[in-house]
């Protein structure tokens, strides 16, 4: 997360801070279409961290790590790397904690279609997707005249860009691959995996005249990035102190810091709302930024049904909230319950579920007839995915002793295809079968499978191993902010206060939650105090 601070002056000096994401670029060129002198002036003026699959190989190679040596077997035979491996590395680099915190520029992938596909299926999709646009005639001309000097590796062109000596000019060789023929060749395999990457990103797509000088081409790049970068960033008000600042991490404008006195249930009216818009805020940021597979998870008492069953009532509420936000926004929203799972003597379905579909039909829904028209009920299952649906929310979907739900749901969100599907408080451990046993037949992939949703917001009071009171703080993380771990204070008046600790880019284990709570230092600290 970068903080840019800065004043403005009117009747009087303004302090303010704005919270700007980090920029996600593609770029993608023809042979000899300028990309690569663009790609380091874009990351010397943005700072991003240029990607580029030519050297992911490389380096992955040289390494000799395992999907190095897997490269290297195709590359010796002569083969194209298959899309699988060139992804792979893809994503491995772009989950790097300098990638996340800088923004990323993929230079030349996807190249394909299916390379495209992938990243949309993990939710890998950037901000902008930029096309340097040259004529073929010119394109050819810049590759049949590029002359390579073996002795500095420096590429010349005869016409553009000549040899400073005779010297040198003497010993340049021409490239085996800038030959017309081949030239032209390239061309054409670029122009088809183009048109077919296009589709998917129609919507970001810029195309940029480059066929002008790299300063005036630049220039226009520069431009778009701006203003892209500028409608990232939510300027905020800030104060100077710290609890101003751990406000400017929480990323949201008019956040209050954590509700005290969270184990007096039932909750107030107000710290329930509370939770709504901080869950609703960060789902919306997901969704916006295309995000289509996505989880909330929050176990505070009033929210929790794992403790008693009426509090899926409450649960509810919070449902009604998300799914009338985006159907005041014209979206067809289809809310999922699962039903009785297994058959016969097996049929059942979790106790905490029991009933959840009569409330849900019988919650108030408004005045202006959302339910039945923007807003449907329907059980988990590929059968419930009708062609008008625009998103789905699943209701606290979870396996039983004996009947798994995650089948179910895969097929679901196969049939949901690019369409978002949030899980509102999914339980999808693994339980034993009807036998009792643990079912193992298929177990990683299940496990894979439940793991591939992406968390949108996370809230989860922390106690004393065994107990449930008093709380010792909380762990909360909202779309697309770091984990923020909070230490619960008691004050000599008798109230109470949360204090931020630390941040951490995934989610913290037990041993650094426990080590922040002591005081321990660790690498990276997000947060100094």
């Amino acid at each position: 997360m970068a903080m840019e601070v800065g004043a403005e002056v009117k009747t009087g000096l303004k302090v303010y801070c704005s919270i700007s994401e980090p920029l996600k670029v593609m770029i993608s060129g023809a042979p000899a279409s300028g990309k690569g002198t663009q790609c380091e002036l874009i990351c010397q003026k943005f700072g991003l961290v240029h990607i580029s699959t030519g050297d992911l190989l490389r380096a992955e190679v040289s390494s000799g790590t395992e999907i190095g040596n897997k490269a290297k077997d195709f590359m010796n035979a002569g083969q194209l790397v298959p899309d699988e491996i060139v992804t792979a590395m893809v994503t491995a680099r772009l989950s790097r904690e300098d990638a996340k915190e800088k923004g990323w520029l993929l230079d030349g992938y996807p190249r394909s279609f299916s390379q495209a596909q992938s990243l949309e299926k993990m939710k890998i999709r950037p901000d902008i997707y930029i096309v340097l646009d040259v004529p073929d005639e010119i394109l050819i001309d810049r590759c049949v005249g590029r002359r390579l000097d073996p002795v500095t590796g420096k590429i010349y062109h005869v016409k553009n860009f000549p040899p400073e000596t005779e010297e040198i000019k003497a010993r340049l060789v021409t490239r085996p691959d800038d030959t017309e023929e081949k030239v032209k060749s390239r061309l054409e395999i670029y122009k088809q995996n183009a048109e077919a990457i296009s589709s998917t990103y129609s919507n970001i797509l810029k195309k940029i005249d480059g066929n002008r000088p790299k300063e005036v081409v630049f220039e226009e790049i520069y431009s778009m990035l701006s203003q892209v970068q500028k409608d990232k960033v939510k300027p905020m008000k800030l104060g100077t102190t710290l609890e101003s600042l751990n406000q400017a991490s929480s990323g949201k404008d008019n956040w209050r810091g954590i509700p005290t006195r969270l184990n007096n249930i039932p909750h107030s009216r107000e710290i329930r709302k509370y939770f709504y818009e901080d869950v609703l805020q960060a789902t919306q940021r997901a969704i916006n930024e295309g995000r289509t597979r996505l989880k909330v998870e929050i176990n505070i008492p009033e929210l929790n049904p794992e403790m008693d069953v009426y509090r899926i009532g409450t649960l509810m509420e919070l449902v009604r909230v998300i799914a009338l936000s985006f159907a005041d926004d014209g979206k067809r929203v289809k809310v999922c319950v699962q039903g009785s799972m297994g058959e016969g003597a097996l049929a059942g379905m979790p106790l905490q579920l029991a009933g959840t579909r009569k409330i849900l039909e019988f919650m108030d829904w408004g005045d202006y007839g959302a339910m039945g028209n923007f807003i449907n009920i329907g059980s988990i299952g590929a059968k419930e995915v009708d062609e008008q649906d625009d998103m789905f929310i699943l209701v606290a979907p979870q396996n039983a002793v004996g009947n798994c739900i995650i089948d179910d749901l895969k097929a679901m969100t196969d049939a949901a295809e690019n369409r978002p599907v949030i899980l509102i408080n999914p339980r999808l451990k693994d339980l034993p079968g009807s036998s009792g046993i643990m079912q193992t037949m298929g177990r990683d992939k299940r496990l894979e499978y439940a793991a591939s949703f992406q968390s949108c917001y996370f809230f989860r009071l922390l106690y004393y191993m065994g107990t449930q009171y008093p709380i010792m703080g909380a762990i909360r993380m909202s779309y697309p902010y770091r984990y923020e771990l909070y230490k619960r204070v008691d004050e000599p008046s008798g109230n109470e206060k949360y204090i931020i600790l630390s941040t951490f880019p995934e989610k913290p284990n037990s041993d650094e939650i426990n080590n922040a709570f002591l005081g321990k230092p660790r690498k990276e600290m997000g947060v100094d105090v």
